[in-house]
C-alpha cells in the first residue's frame, strides 16, 4: 500500500516529508518519523484558509496549500479510487 505523502515547511523554512494519517477539509492528520519515534500532528486550516498550521513539540508547521485546493484533492482522490473498484 503506497501511502500518502506531502511536504510541509517548518518555521525555519526548512521542508520535510511527512505521511498523511487522514485527509478532510477541516483537518489533516500527518505522522513524523518512523516507528516508535513517530509522532502525530493536526493541521488545522488558517483564519484565512490559504494554508494548514500545525505544532508539533513545540514547532510551527505549515502545509502551503489552501482548503479549496485540498477539498479538490480529495474529491480527485476519491474518483481515483472509484474507478479502481470498478475495474476501469
Amino acid at each position: 500500500m503506497n501511502d500518502e505523502k506531502i511536504k510541509v515547511r517548518t518555521e525555519n523554512d526548512k521542508t520535510l516529508e511527512v505521511v498523511v494519517a487522514t485527509k478532510k477539509p477541516d483537518a489533516i492528520w500527518i505522522v513524523l518519523g518512523e516507528g516508535i519515534h513517530s509522532v502525530k500532528c493536526k493541521l488545522v486550516p488558517t483564519a484565512n484558509a490559504l494554508a494548514y498550521a500545525g505544532s508539533v513539540m513545540g514547532r510551527e508547521i505549515i502545509y502551503e496549500r489552501s482548503v479549496k485546493q485540498v477539498r479538490e484533492d480529495i474529491a480527485r482522490q476519491g474518483q481515483l479510487e472509484a474507478q479502481f473498484r470498478r475495474g476501469r
